[in-house]
C-alpha cells in the first residue's frame, strides 16, 4: 500500500509544479520572435519547451559545449552559431546527457525542441529538431528565457 502512495507521489510531483526560470523582457521576446536571418556566417537556433509535463523539472542545455541555460515549461532560447559545422546541441537527462547533432546553414534558423519523457526516478529530457513552421508555431506563446546559468557541469 504504502509503495503505491509513493509512486503516485512521485508521478504527481513529476507531473505537477511549475519551475521557473529568469526571463528576459516582453521587447526581447517579440523581437526574437520576429525570427530574422542570422548574421552572415551563421545559422540561428531556437531552443524551446513548450509542455508542462514535468514541469517542476529544470533541465540544462548546451550548444557545442557551452551552456545556454536552464530550461523550464514554456521558454525558449535563441542563439546564433557559426553555420557550416555540425553543431551539437546537449540536454540533460536523468542518468547522462543527450545529444542532438545538426548540420547548418549560413542565415538559417533551426528549431529544437526539448521535451520531458518518464525516467526511473525523475522525469529526463531529449531533443528533436523541427520544421520551421512547427517550431515558430509552438514558440508563439513562449518567452524568452535569459541564457547562461546551468546547474551542472
Amino acid at each position: 500500500m504504502y509503495k503505491k502512495i509513493a509512486f503516485t507521489a512521485v508521478l504527481v510531483s513529476l507531473f505537477s509544479g511549475c519551475a521557473s526560470v529568469p526571463l528576459e523582457s516582453e521587447e526581447a521576446s517579440s523581437r526574437a520572435k520576429q525570427y530574422e536571418a542570422p548574421k552572415d556566417g551563421y545559422a540561428g537556433l531556437y531552443i524551446y519547451r513548450d509542455s508542462s509535463i514535468g514541469g517542476a523539472l529544470k533541465k540544462d542545455i548546451w550548444v557545442n559545449d557551452e551552456c545556454v541555460g536552464e530550461s523550464a515549461p514554456n521558454v525558449f532560447f535563441y542563439k546564433q552559431v557559426e553555420a557550416g559545422k555540425g553543431t551539437k546541441i546537449t540536454t540533460e537527462s536523468e542518468f547522462s546527457p543527450n545529444d542532438l547533432i545538426i548540420d547548418t546553414e549560413s542565415g538559417k534558423n533551426y528549431y529544437i525542441e526539448q521535451y520531458i519523457k518518464l525516467g526511473v526516478f525523475v522525469g529526463g529530457a531529449n531533443l528533436k529538431q523541427v520544421s520551421e513552421g512547427e517550431g515558430q508555431e509552438d514558440i508563439t506563446p513562449l518567452k524568452l528565457a535569459k541564457p547562461g546559468k546551468c546547474s551542472k557541469k
